[in-house]
């Protein structure tokens, strides 16, 4: 039985603590394994991480769905399940070194980003049969909890979302993210 293991990896991007994961994954004939989080693995890579992950969301968007960009007071984990995304992230941390730098990662399985608080994180599903996206937040999400939120298609972001959107179509961005505030509004 031939086995391959490829070494989690960690690369910091344009936005100070916003980190692109690799994770580990060991493959042999029967398929893989993938360490989505180990917490010893995290804080030997250097990923701050909190002592425990206080609530974990699984959604599934179909093809062309945009959600976000949400920068909740907590720090988030985040990846695909199945299927692929275009992740998108804003600095909106008033005191960031970074602030307003716009970071997009393509998301397949095996590829994580550590948003930080504050960080505004949002995505669209771009394969055929959409994408289960998984959150893992460090404190329970509240109605009302602390953050900004900007609307992802706010032509200053830059972002080029491969999958054109309807703002009308309730399918593929919801009233609120629609109509939240420009980045500058903020």
């Amino acid at each position: 039985m031939s086995v391959e293991i490829v070494p989690m990896s960690v690369e910091q991007t344009d936005i100070d603590g916003l980190l692109r994961i690799t994770t580990k994954a060991v493959t042999d004939e029967r398929g893989t394994v993938r360490e989505f989080f180990r917490t010893s693995g995290f804080a030997e890579a250097g990923v701050p991480v909190p002592e425990r992950w206080a609530q974990l969301n699984l959604t599934w968007t179909k093809r062309g769905g945009l959600r976000g960009m949400h920068g909740e007071a907590t720090d988030k984990l985040v990846g695909v399940a199945a299927g692929e995304a275009l992740g998108a992230y804003l600095d909106a941390r008033p005191d960031s070194p970074t602030r307003g730098a716009v970071v997009t990662v393509p998301l397949t399985v095996g590829t994580q980003v550590f948003v930080p608080a504050g960080v505004c994180n949002g995505f669209q599903a771009v394969s055929d049969g959409g994408c289960q996206y998984l959150y893992c937040f460090g404190v329970e999400w509240q109605p009302g909890m602390s953050g900004v939120a900007v609307t992802p298609l706010d032509p200053a972001l830059g972002i080029a979302w491969p999958v054109p959107i309807d703002t009308a179509d309730p399918a593929q961005i919801s009233a609120k993210d629609a109509a939240a505030p420009r980045f500058e509004q903020l």
